[in-house]
């Protein structure tokens, strides 16, 4: 058997406002929808040219706070060709949430949350 990658899933409170961020802040745009015939979810799914992995987005209709993430320690990581044009895009941004500077990494935070580990290209290799 062989098991590939396809995407990971987070759950937004505002799907316009996550699409957004994702755009500006890691320039994944949106690859497909897919809408529910009642309306109860949406899924969308943001992607580039650089991976075949996807972010999903889900949007349910009856969610009627934020995300409660609680100690959530789960990320995403994405490596950046140039580290320190996304680092200055971000503090403009102001979505930097994390720095470990001896490590030479930085976490940002998406409208709900979700914490994303911003690397290096070719990062510990």
């Amino acid at each position: 058997m062989n098991f590939k990658i396809v995407h990971n899933n987070y759950n937004v409170f505002d799907l316009d406002k996550s699409i957004e961020f994702y755009k500006n802040a890691l320039n994944l745009t949106e690859q497909r929808r897919l809408c529910s015939e009642d309306g109860s979810f949406i899924l969308v799914y943001l992607g580039n040219k650089n991976s075949p992995h996807q972010v999903e987005l889900t949007w349910l209709r009856d969610m009627e706070r934020p995300y409660n993430l609680g100690d959530n320690e789960i990320h995403l990581a994405l490596e950046v060709d140039d580290f320190d044009k996304a680092y200055e895009l971000h503090k403009e941004m102001d979505c930097i949430c994390f720095e470990n500077k001896d490590m030479g990494i930085y976490f940002i935070s998406d409208p709900d949350g979700y914490w994303i580990e911003i690397m290096p290209a070719n990062y510990g290799k």
